[in-house]
């Protein structure tokens, strides 16, 4: 096995699929290297000859599929194949297509932010140092004059499908065939001139055969990469399989695996829907949502304290079926009336509504939903959040379109399918996507029970009078943590800290801010008993004084971050903070032999 293979696949943490996806284009690359002008039909007997599910390219040069169930990692795939060619093979020329501005903006993100959890090349010492150039259909023209530059050596374009459609209508040029005073040529005729290119498509299904793609095909790159989740196109005969497929990773692999949540169909206990107009049980399904919404933002944030890990802010996806009728309920869970406006500026409709300065704000908020600062916890969509969102914190759906049992079920699941910490954590709730399909339920779980049906879907009753009841998680922490105003870490709307009734000594936000670096000063003497042999030494002057001295001088940057006010008696400050410390149960000497103390904890 290559050595790139097992390097790549150690720093990018690679899956097992993702891993044997880079091994099988180590071996293509083995058996048929990478050049340009190489005869596809010759090329085309060699990959046959190892690997038959290849039948054709279907393209004028070498290009291969590889089918990854949503949620396995195709995005990280992408990266690793890049650094695979650039480090084993010396190639240096990429070109990644998008299929919809939304994952264009997504994939940038994804390449070109190093200090993105997501960055697709994380761990890739090379380019640690000597990180690739991202080019993209915003800026190519202006970085023209700087491609020729021997500092740029890895080079990644990357280039939204669905804007180069729209210029080619009518038999048009792409804007990036026109000429650049920079390179003398077109950027178009500059890429096709490269020996290297190597053309990645992601989520190709969606524009195998577009215009756009027939003119990108003309810049022969030496190698096609396709990723998407669902190999074939849809035609009027039915789906028409890929027949250049080398490897298959169907969602019910990545499920069996359990590299994605569980999804589940939800429905309400006694439910009965004789009697109700379409819109109330349209209403009855949302508020349904939202409260399961509200339990699993509960549970989420439960485990996460139990066990150390980050806090994950779910999100409700709402489907509408129109956008009009997204308009409606846009409208609707922006009123006071709707469970009494808490969620007025936490919803987004993300639609083809949207122009301009509000088309970007929609993008901007879609892109961060995953981020605890970002507001959003509702998201109405009509038809745009398709492959390639790959959002790991969507818990709960409610499909308010209508559309057959298996068609919700595959628009359905789909975005809400990665796992928020890679893996399964064996907590139900964590785990598991909800559907809320009342009026649905006993038809959905029909269809998933198909035995040709990828997938298997448990059935979830709520119980709706416990569920209006509400739940909160409960932080618990010592009084001295609440006189001094610490909060817990990772504060949510829905953390409730135990015995709150407790006042904090400090009534000011600048004492607060003085108060609790003078405990972390106190903190760091604990671990110096010459200074502070017991915790009663935190009465003494001399102490205080030292204390002081350190909240101005070793703290001064954090104090002006707080604005606080240079006219503040921190003198005083320090001396309530030390006292009350001094007093707090937990602060008393350990035994005199070990001449220091213990701190309480301020959390439980």
């Amino acid at each position: 096995m290559n050595r790139h293979v097992n390097a790549i696949a150690g720093r990018l943490s690679l899956r097992p699929p993702q891993r044997r996806s880079l091994e099988l284009l180590d071996r293509v690359t083995e058996i048929l290297p990478p050049r340009k002008g190489a005869d596809v039909t010759a090329s085309l007997e060699i990959i046959r000859s190892e690997f038959p599910s290849v039948t054709d390219f279907e393209r004028e040069f070498p290009s291969l599929c590889f089918a990854l169930a949503t949620g396995v990692g195709k995005t990280r795939l992408m990266g690793a194949f890049i650094s695979y060619l650039h480090l084993a093979h010396g190639i240096d020329n990429f070109f990644v297509l998008a299929p919809n501005l939304t994952i264009y903006n997504k994939l940038i993100a994804d390449f070109e932010d190093r200090q993105s959890p997501k960055y697709v090349f994380k761990g890739i010492a090379e380019f640690a140092i000597d990180p690739p150039e991202i080019i993209t259909g915003d800026t190519y023209e202006a970085k023209a004059g700087s491609l020729f530059s021997d500092l740029v050596r890895c080079k990644v374009n990357i280039f939204n499908i669905s804007k180069i459609n729209s210029e080619v209508r009518g038999g048009k040029s792409p804007r990036i065939k026109r000429l650049s005073e920079y390179i003398g040529q077109s950027y178009f005729d500059y890429l096709a001139g490269l020996p290297d290119l190597v053309l990645l498509m992601d989520e190709s299904h969606r524009y195998r055969a577009s215009a756009g793609v027939r003119a990108i095909n003309e810049l022969k790159p030496i190698l096609g990469l396709e990723l998407t989740a669902t190999p074939f196109v849809e035609s009027g005969k039915g789906a028409v399989p890929f027949k250049n497929v080398i490897f298959d990773y169907p969602l019910s692999a990545a499920m069996a695996d359990g590299f994605v949540k569980e999804p589940a169909v939800v429905t309400r206990k006694n439910f009965n829907p004789a009697g109700m107009s379409p819109e109330e049980i349209e209403r009855l399904k949302l508020e349904d949502g939202i409260r399961l919404h509200e339990s699993v933002k509960v549970d989420l944030e439960t485990y996460a304290r139990e066990n150390g890990h980050r806090i994950v802010k779910p999100f409700l996806l709402v489907i509408a079926r129109d956008t009009t009728h997204a308009a409606a309920l846009l409208q609707l869970i922006q009123s006071e009336a709707f469970f009494e406006g808490r969620y007025k500026d936490k919803v987004i409709q993300v639609d083809s509504s949207k122009s301009g300065a509000e088309e970007e704000e929609m993008i901007q908020r879609l892109l961060k939903v995953e981020s605890t600062d970002e507001p959003t916890e509702i998201v109405i969509h009509v038809n745009m959040l398709k492959e390639g969102w790959d959002v790991t914190n969507l818990y709960t759906i409610v499909p308010l379109r209508a559309a057959n049992a298996r068609v919700l079920i595959e628009q359905s699941i789909g975005r809400g399918l990665r796992l928020p910490y890679g893996k399964r954590t064996g907590i139900s709730a964590v785990d598991r996507l909800n559907i809320v399909a009342h009026d649905r339920f006993q038809e959905i779980l029909n269809e998933a029970s198909q035995p040709n049906s990828p997938i298997r879907l448990q059935s979830v009753v709520l119980d709706a009078e416990r569920l209006k009841a509400g739940t909160a998680t409960v932080v618990s922490q010592s009084r001295l943590a609440t006189q001094l105003g610490l909060r817990p870490p990772q504060m949510t709307g829905t953390t409730t800290v135990a015995g709150e009734v407790e006042k904090s000594g400090f009534v000011r936000p600048e004492e607060l801010a003085v108060a609790q670096l003078a405990y972390d000063v106190i903190q760091k003497l604990g671990d110096q008993p010459a200074v502070l042999p017991s915790v009663e030494h935190l009465r003494k002057p001399e102490v205080q004084a030292a204390i002081v001295k350190a909240v101005r001088e070793r703290q001064a940057p954090q104090l002006e971050l707080d604005g606080v006010d240079p006219g503040l008696d921190i003198a005083a400050v320090v001396a309530k903070t030390a006292s009350l410390v001094a007093d707090h149960p937990g602060g008393h000497p350990n035994s005199p032999s070990r001449g220091h103390f213990k701190f309480p904890q301020l959390t439980a």
